[in-house]
Parts: structure tokens; sequence; C-alpha cells
């Protein structure tokens, strides 16, 4: 049975500066995670992915290209070991965007409440976790969102792109 996840992932070269803090810091799950945000956990799914990527076809034309501000830091202690980057702008388009793939094939019951973010520090003490939470307090980086991924856990590989769905486009006017 095939592990899975949906997220969308944060653009270069913004991807690899976090990808690369995570590695510095000693997340032991760094390498293999590529800097997104989740819209699916990881899950594991039984038989063929056609009847999931169909669904996330779907989901992706109802949803038009939005912008993403990232800004500073949060951590879910101590619930959960977790620092994060936080979204100053997107969040609304991420919750209807993950409320849209979580349904069809993907309906499933989340442990927590959805909280769209980039996690940077995973897994490390508290001291790792602080200083991850200080250090990348001031990070800030805004970009577009104008597709998703599908992505399947390959063991020591990590997770990895295996579909990509892009967004419904922003219209424009032509006649300005």
């Amino acid at each position: 049975m095939p592990t899975i996840g949906v997220a969308i992932a944060v653009p270069e070269p913004w991807a690899t500066e976090l990808q690369d803090y995570r590695t510095s810091i000693g997340d032991p799950t760094a390498a293999g995670v590529p800097s997104h945000i989740t819209l699916i956990p990881p899950l594991e799914v039984e038989g063929s992915l056609a009847d999931i990527e169909a669904h996330l076809e779907a989901a992706a034309r109802r949803h038009r290209a939005f912008r993403v501000h990232l800004r500073g830091t949060g951590t879910f202690r101590p619930v959960s070991p977790v620092v994060f980057i936080s979204l100053a702008e997107g969040i609304s388009q991420c919750e209807q965007l993950a409320d849209e793939v979580r349904g069809g094939p993907l309906d499933l019951e989340l442990d927590f409440p959805f909280h769209p973010h980039v996690t940077v520090a995973h897994h490390l003490g508290d001291r790792e976790l602080d200083q991850a939470f200080d250090e990348l307090a001031s990070f800030e980086c805004s970009f577009d969102v104008v597709d998703f991924h599908l992505y399947v856990h390959q063991g020591e590989l990590g997770w990895q792109a295996s579909r990509t769905f892009p967004l419904a486009s922003v219209a424009t006017d032509s006649t300005r």
C-alpha cells in the first residue's frame, strides 16, 4: 500500500533555503521532505492511484491560483514538537483547497485542526526548536500558488512528487 501526501510546494529559492535550514539544525526528516504546505497528511491508500488523481485533477480545476505570503515563525508545542513558518496571506485559500482535496477517495478525519504552515523543525529537542523559532522569526517570502502535488513516499528517498495538478488560471482582461 503506497503512502501518499498532497501539498503545495514552496518554490525556489526558498524551498532549498528552508530545507537546508532543517538539515543544519539536525532535523532527521529534512533530507526526505521537500519544503511544503500540507493539504493531505501522510495517508496509506489501497489500490490504484487513478481515482485519487482524477479527484485531485477535478479539485484543482475548481480553484484559482492565489498568493501566499510566508512570514515569521510559530509552533504547535506543547501538543506537537514542531516549529513552522506562518502564513500571513493565503490562509483561507489553502483551507478551501485542503477541504476540497479531503473529499471523495481522500475523505479523512484529521488528528488536529487544519492549520496551513511550512514546517522547519520537527522531532527535535526544545533547545533546537527554540533555536529554529528564534533564527527564522524574520523569515519572509511571497509566491503565487499555481499548482499542488501528489507525493508518494519512496522509502529512503523520502517524499517524491508523482504528479502536479495546475490550478485554474486567473482570468486576464486583454483590453487593458
